[in-house]
């Protein structure tokens, strides 16, 4: 899993696209493994995580991304998720998570909030 690295708002900032419809234990791994190289090769302010092609994810993904927001917090990085489709954001409501996470509407508006 690859990811973007831009400057907005003179702040360097990754952003990471996953290419899969279904965020399952198998896909948790590569994401946690893409973050923590996002922070260790750029250490950037922010990482947006654009979920816009995930509409299902199970409770061990779910787990990779609270791993991956502990990580980005223990560096001093800020964790934004965005494009949270409505199962997937169903999820992240029912396990109260939206309160945990930053999530925005559109990686745009992520970007304007930094």
């Amino acid at each position: 899993m690859d990811y973007i690295s831009k400057t907005v708002q003179n702040k360097k900032i990754a952003i990471i696209r996953p290419d899969y419809t279904e965020g399952t234990e198998r896909e948790a791994g590569p994401l946690m493994l893409c973050i923590q190289k996002v922070i260790s090769e750029d250490n950037p302010a922010a990482i947006i995580i654009n979920l816009g092609s995930v509409t299902f994810m199970d409770s061990n993904f779910l787990g990779g991304l609270v791993k991956g927001l502990k990580a980005s917090l223990k560096a001093g990085c800020e964790l934004i998720l965005t494009d949270l489709q409505p199962p997937v954001r169903s999820m992240f409501e029912l396990t109260k998570l939206h309160n945990i996470f930053q999530v925005h509407a559109s990686e745009q508006h992520a970007e304007e909030t930094l």
